[in-house]
């Protein structure tokens, strides 16, 4: 008999699940949007519902716990002030599955869950650091000691290096030459 048995094992173990619902829950709360498997976005739908649903409360006993279960102040904040107003007058069905077709390796069934009535200038908001772009940058000579010199070209040879360490690997590199056009 399947009597009290939640929805899905997803073939991981608990602390692997729990996790994992933490962190998709976690995605969902800061994009209001993300890509799954239908089968963890069936699963996640409940665990989710059951967040707003504290936040909709209000009080300090529900921000702890959701505080407990998300482990993000920020991303709390924004459930207790942005999401939790946003569905006062909702009674429920705070989430929205979309189906998406099968992923390409396993023909998994994939799907798009998000929050009925989403911001969507909130997806890819704060994904991570922003990437600046490299600026070449010629071999410049340090004017604090004029016996090194600094390469910034590549940026795993941030070090100083002396003329004569760089002498030498000059002297080497041009015996390699030599050696590769005797062949």
């Amino acid at each position: 008999m399947r009597h009290r048995i939640l929805k899905y094992k997803l073939n991981v173990t608990s602390s692997h699940r729990k996790a994992m619902l933490e962190n998709m829950a976690h995605a969902l709360f800061k994009h209001e949007q993300i890509n799954t498997t239908l089968i963890k976005a069936k699963n996640l739908r409940p665990y989710v519902e059951k967040i707003i649903t504290l936040a909709k409360k209000g009080g300090l006993e529900s921000k702890r716990k959701t505080l407990s279960i998300l482990k993000d102040k920020k991303v709390t904040n924004k459930i207790f002030t942005t999401i939790a107003t946003r569905y006062e007058s909702r009674k429920g069905g705070y989430i929205r599955i979309i189906k998406n077709g099968f992923r390409y390796g396993d023909s998994a069934p994939q799907a798009i869950i998000e929050l009925v009535d989403r911001d969507t200038k909130a997806k890819g908001l704060n994904s991570g650091p922003i990437q600046k772009k490299k600026k070449e940058q010629e071999t410049t000579v340090d004017e604090k000691s004029p016996g090194t010199v600094e390469q910034k070209n590549d940026p795993r040879l941030n070090q100083k290096l002396s003329e004569s360490a760089l002498k030498e690997n000059q002297k080497i590199a041009k015996k390699i030459e030599k050696k590769r056009g005797d062949k």
